[in-house]
């Protein structure tokens, strides 16, 4: 039986527990800013799931180059003809995909790390922050554009790689500031004295006093990598070799001139708004889990 569920310093009862889903409704509909972020995170992660399945490839009207909205174009086209709204769809699934598998590898690397570092102290301690030290001292943007040389980035799974291997070294640090504060608490030194294995410690004690911060920073680091990876498409700095809105932004600048004529501002505008809106969404939404994990808060409502 897991220590924490008697002896967790939150000072919940099991009595006054409610049920995750409610907590989670209530937390959500309890001011409308909550509920507006969710509506505009599940609107984006269904453009990024089912978007190209309605578009398939990308069709171009030679005849209709920087064509105003429409109602055969929405959002009217880009130099080449493409359809702005098209292209929006298609490539979210790229840059939504690539943020959460940045923030997956982030945070399981931290977290792990940042916990085990936390716990053992002593030697282990030592290396695990030296480590840590050095990934902090990895330049990613140089690091990227040497791998560009080989790697093509065309997967989500690449630059999420790359992204998330050398962006842990942060959420370790702090991990382990907060697991450094949880080794001398009762329920863990209770643990510790019904001879409960490390394993068990770490990762059923200490690490669901965790996940609530944890949480936290998996969806900061999402606003982060999606700046990152956009970031980098639009310099140019890795090959252009899938849709998304970095690529967008790119050629509506260095290609389409939207800088010097608004004929093509449109092309321009679609990606930023959206990645206005989606950051928006996020942050929105992190009330909800502040409260949703936090029992101070639950108590105060």
């Amino acid at each position: 039986m897991a220590v924490t569920a008697n002896l967790a310093p939150t000072g919940i009862r099991a009595g006054r527990r409610r049920p995750a889903l409610t907590a989670f409704r209530k937390a959500v509909t309890r001011k409308p800013g909550r509920l507006i972020g969710l509506i505009i995170i599940v609107f984006f992660v269904l453009m990024g799931i089912c978007g190209p399945w309605f578009y398939g490839r990308l069709a171009v009207d030679p005849n209709a180059l920087y064509a105003g909205p429409s109602a055969k174009h929405w959002l009217g086209t880009d130099f080449a003809g493409s359809d702005v709204l098209q292209e929006v769809v298609t490539g979210a699934r790229y840059v939504l995909a690539t943020a959460a598998l940045s923030a997956f590898f982030t945070s399981l690397f931290g977290v792990t790390v940042g916990l085990v570092a936390g716990y053992q102290r002593g030697l282990t301690d030592s290396v695990l922050m030296r480590l840590t030290d050095f990934v902090l001292t990895i330049p990613g943007l140089p690091l990227l554009i040497i791998l560009s040389t080989v790697w093509s980035f065309g997967s989500p799974w690449e630059m999420g790689l790359v992204l998330g291997v050398t962006g842990w070294g942060g959420v370790a640090r702090a991990v382990r500031s907060q697991a450094l504060s949880l080794r001398e608490r009762g329920f863990l030194e209770a643990a510790r004295g019904l001879g409960l294995s490390r394993r068990h410690i770490i990762f059923k004690e200490m690490l669901p006093n965790i996940a609530p911060y944890a949480t936290m920073q998996l969806m900061l680091s999402m606003i982060a990598f999606v700046g990152a990876e956009v970031g980098l498409f639009f310099l140019g700095l890795v090959p252009f070799s899938s849709t998304n809105w970095g690529v967008m932004l790119n050629q509506a600048v260095f290609s389409g001139g939207a800088m010097e004529t608004p004929s093509a501002l449109i092309y321009l505008l679609a990606p930023l708004i959206c990645i206005l809106l989606l950051t928006l969404g996020i942050v929105l939404f992190l009330d909800a889990i502040d409260e949703l994990f936090n029992p101070r808060l639950r108590e105060r409502v």
